[in-house]
């Protein structure tokens, strides 16, 4: 990307439910950024609290979205992206959940460290309320990156990564235009990996430590924490990304296929409730193996203008 004497435009997409005093706070600390934002677009997925009305009190700031049913992480972030790009006019959309404080700084940095190059996302660094960083956002560094990239990385004061998570992803608004949306059909759950990885195969992505936002989950934990019911997701977009997706080439594939297993080795062997678990992969594998997902036309259908907007969007999918 070539350098621009005009500020980037940045938009916001900031996915809510059921969380309105941590969307006060998350939509406090975007106002309140030293590079500011053209527009925050926050998708409520059909909360039956207040987030809405929180939302609409920040003005002319805030494009809220109002889904009649809650469609995930995924599916928000597509509804949300898919506004954004059709309404907005961005340069850059800025990707974060309802419960992801940014610092003052953190857009700021994440801007300087991709400006006047070829990075189509960065990645900021994910603390816990304690100030450590979060296992659960940890950025995967690409292990294909040349030691010309690798430099070209450091010297921007950041690290080559292959993918990224939707706590505080900023991506390229054209390089959203050429591949599309996240999957709405993951639900929860691997649609960060699935969609980040997308975006960069081929592509340069940096993960920005100088841009630091604090993600204020219950507990701090890793993606392998005991993940009850929600297993199922883990399992069914993990075996979908592996079947159905281009986002890894086969050998990535291979190399992350095993990876997972590893992982889902040692949830299962320190987990309280196996049976869950067990559970959890039974229908994951079923489904996984048996079901794709649909395209974001159909599960995001009869969302008004969401559902317009991505029919633009991904006309053909």
């Amino acid at each position: 990307m070539t350098v621009s004497s005009a500020p980037p435009r940045v938009v916001a997409v900031v996915v809510a439910y059921n969380r309105r005093d941590l969307l006060l706070e998350v939509l406090e600390a975007l106002s309140a950024q030293e590079t500011p934002l053209a527009k925050v677009v926050v998708v409520d997925n059909a909360s039956d609290d207040d987030s809405a009305a929180v939302a609409l009190a920040h003005g002319e700031l805030v494009d809220l979205v109002r889904l009649e049913r809650n469609t995930g992480g995924a599916g928000g972030f597509a509804a949300g992206m898919a506004v954004a790009l059709d309404e907005h006019a961005p340069d850059w959309l800025w990707l974060m959940d309802d419960d992801t404080v940014p610092t003052p700084s953190a857009l700021r940095h994440l801007l300087a460290a991709v400006d006047g190059s070829d990075y189509v996302i960065a990645g900021s660094r994910v603390v816990w309320t304690d100030g450590t960083d979060h296992p659960m956002n940890t950025p995967r560094q690409n292990p294909f990156a040349g030691g010309a990239e690798r430099r070209a990385a450091a010297e921007r004061g950041g690290l080559a990564i292959r993918s990224t998570s939707f706590v505080s992803m900023l991506v390229r608004a054209d390089v959203v235009r050429a591949i599309g949306l996240p999957i709405a059909d993951y639900f929860i759950w691997n649609d960060d990996f699935e969609y980040s990885t997308r975006a960069l195969r081929g592509r340069r992505g940096l993960h920005v430590p100088a841009s630091v936002v604090v993600h204020k989950t219950k507990v701090l934990g890793a993606s392998d924490a005991d993940p009850g019911p929600r297993f199922y997701y883990e399992v069914r977009n993990k075996l979908w990304m592996l079947r159905r997706s281009a986002s890894l080439s086969p050998f990535e594939k291979a190399v992350y296929g095993a990876s997972s297993v590893r992982r889902w080795l040692r949830t299962f062997v320190r987990s309280s409730d196996r049976a869950v678990l067990r559970d959890g992969w039974r229908r994951g594998y079923r489904d996984g193996t048996r079901t794709r997902p649909r395209p974001n036309h159909m599960s995001l259908a009869g969302l008004g203008r969401a559902s317009a907007a991505i029919e633009r969007l991904e006309p053909d999918s």
